[in-house]
């Protein structure tokens, strides 16, 4: 028994006619004729009185005539609900990120991203640039915003921007009494805040080895966790921490912020799938080529094109 027969069945109990329902079905009477045969062969009696004019149900007919009407009803709900989940399903797009990008105007490509796909659901997963390499790999993130340059055959990298480094301090530190660039060889005089502690190599790694290419030896004096005990940290006066310069917008009344003399960068890196294609990761290039373009930004050639 399928629902073709059943179908078939009920065409036939509702026309009371095997012709009307031949019509009714568009086929051929004699193949209507052999599928109810073969139900009641199957059920094991007759369904239709056919000496009745008009053709009427057996008992047992009757039994089958409501079974088949609500499994029918029940498929055509369930063919309808899955219809409308699949029209209303909407694409997910996952972005990992470092923490320090959040403060590069991450949140406002989002919030361009989100206007230009309202229908795409945006997930936010905060990770280091090794986490977001795995993440990528396993199809957990479909791109990774970071500042760390790792070689992976199966990673794509894009170079967004190079931003300029600057210097944390107290607000009442002898360093903070003017607004002059401060040298790395006056920065390497105080102890040093690096973030992050773990996982390693990080942004910490890059700040020492941008004291270490000028013949420094940082003095450390804590390795941060998180981003914010590196400034609260800073505030309490406890040294001094190389930060991107977009930080320097974080936090004001305890902290102040000066530029390196030296002309020393971190990459803001978007990675992503190697041969990934998909709408959204196009939709999210054309978004950064946009804004970077609005913001005068030099737009890295690979995304120049995106731009609409």
């Amino acid at each position: 028994m399928d629902l073709r027969q059943l179908r078939q069945f009920l065409a036939v109990a509702n026309a009371r006619s095997f012709s009307r329902a031949a019509e009714t079905l568009n086929i051929a009477q004699p193949p209507l004729s052999r599928t109810i045969r073969h139900l009641e062969e199957e059920i094991g009696g007759a369904l239709f009185d056919r000496t009745a004019r008009p053709l009427a149900m057996t008992p047992l007919g009757q039994l089958l005539h409501e079974q088949a009407r609500q499994i029918l009803d029940r498929m055509g709900d369930m063919h309808d609900m899955m219809k409308a989940a699949a029209a209303t399903e909407r694409r997910r797009f996952t972005i990992g990120f470092v923490a320090s990008t959040i403060y590069a105007r991450l949140p406002e490509l989002i919030r361009a991203f989100r206007k230009r796909a309202p229908d795409v659901e945006l997930t936010l997963v905060e990770s280091s640039t090794l986490e977001q390499l795995a993440a990528l790999k396993d199809g957990r993130i479909d791109v990774g915003f970071g500042r760390i340059r790792f070689e992976d055959p199966a990673i794509k990298r894009i170079i967004l921007r190079n931003e300029r480094l600057a210097v944390a301090l107290p607000r009442d530190h002898p360093l903070a009494l003017d607004d002059r660039p401060l040298t790395l060889k006056q920065v390497a005089a105080e102890p040093q805040i690096l973030y992050p502690r773990a996982p390693r190599p990080s942004y910490a790694d890059q700040v020492i080895s941008l004291f270490r290419d000028h013949g420094l030896e940082p003095r450390i004096a804590h390795e941060a966790r998180e981003l914010q005990i590196a400034i609260g940290l800073v505030a309490a006066e406890e040294g001094l921490a190389i930060i991107p310069e977009s930080i320097s917008r974080s936090r004001s009344h305890d902290v102040v912020y000066r530029e390196l003399a030296e002309a020393a960068t971190s990459p803001i890196i978007m990675s992503h799938r190697m041969n990934d294609s998909s709408a959204e990761l196009r939709l999210m290039a054309q978004v950064i080529a946009s804004e970077y373009a609005a913001w005068g930004y030099p737009v890295p050639e690979i995304l120049a094109h995106s731009a609409p």
